[in-house]
């Protein structure tokens, strides 16, 4: 994997998880508007407070559905995979599909430069069972391995404090959501549960069952893209452990995600075989996919479509 120039960022959430309206709303302010976020009525525009504007672009960043314009200077525009699945006309501009919530999980979980806590928690955290001071230990000791400036302690638990409400619910029960709770929609998840008590954390590893073939094989395709782009051939063991995997990402044991590879064939009419030979377990590519294709046919198979 290529890891020249990665840049690290702790901060800009501004400490709010996103919630379910903000993706929307930026995406459309920004077709617009590409330079709504530099304007002083931003805030009037979005109808959130000021830090909350400087939340939503944050989150509409991390989550590839905005990026940088060619303008510079602060000025926005909406990416392939924003107008794909935001537009009014999208694949579910209203996060209305379960499916989505696992997408915008992958997108912000791997987006390294944007959401380092995120990436790093899922991909190298090792701990099954932790409570908030040792994730921010083991985050600070990792930080400190990082070239670049140093990070404050002060910033790194904040961020801490951001991504455990991104998974967990403010209120015990999650079915008391509702579309415009604080929580973040990404907690409906389960991929960290708080024990009893409420003092520590768990990740919820397995075969993870409401995950999305579609979506699943989605992140493969990134996946593949960043780690191994010139080869036709991809090792499970990578697939299920390397940092940034589908594997770390979505918590999946690697005996459920081979079971998923094995409908691999499938799933793709031909274009990509799981093939396990002389103990070599690995994802063979005939003939290279669109990502976005596929998250087009995932929401289809799922009867988003109209």
């Amino acid at each position: 994997m290529n890891t020249t120039a990665v840049q690290y960022s702790f901060s800009g959430h501004e400490t709010f998880p996103f919630r379910y309206p903000w993706l929307k709303k930026g995406f459309d302010a920004v077709r617009e508007n590409s330079g709504i976020f530099l304007r002083d009525d931003a805030i009037v525009a979005l109808g959130v407070g000021k830090n909350m504007v400087r939340s939503i672009r944050h989150w509409c960043l991390t989550a590839g559905v905005l990026v940088e314009s060619w303008k510079g200077g602060g000025y926005l525009r909406p990416t392939e995979l924003g107008a794909l699945l935001l537009a009014d006309d999208g694949l579910d501009p209203y996060l209305e599909d379960p499916a989505t919530l696992w997408l915008l999980h992958w997108q912000i979980a791997s987006n390294r430069a944007r959401a380092t806590t995120w990436f790093w928690a899922f991909s190298h955290f090792r701990e099954s069972e932790f409570t908030r001071e040792l994730l921010n230990s083991a985050l600070s000791k990792w930080v400190q391995t990082l070239s670049g400036k140093r990070v404050a302690e002060s910033s790194l638990k904040r961020d801490v404090d951001v991504f455990l409400r991104t998974y967990v619910p403010s209120r015990p029960n999650r079915r008391d959501l509702v579309e415009d709770s604080l929580d973040c929609p990404l907690v409906e998840l389960g991929l960290i549960v708080q024990t009893e008590g409420g003092k520590a954390y768990r990740f919820q590893r397995g075969p993870q069952r409401g995950l999305p073939d579609g979506i699943l094989l989605y992140a493969v395709l990134c996946f593949w893209e960043a780690f191994s782009p010139t080869t036709e051939t991809l090792a499970l063991s990578d697939l299920a452990r390397q940092p940034g995997s589908p594997g770390r990402l979505f918590k999946i044991d690697e005996s459920s995600l081979v079971e998923r590879m094995e409908g691999i064939e499938k799933l793709t009419d031909g274009r990509l075989s799981y093939i396990e030979t002389a103990g070599l377990r690995q994802l063979y590519r005939r003939k290279k996919l669109d990502p976005y294709q596929v998250l087009t046919e995932a929401y289809a198979v799922g009867g988003r479509r109209r």
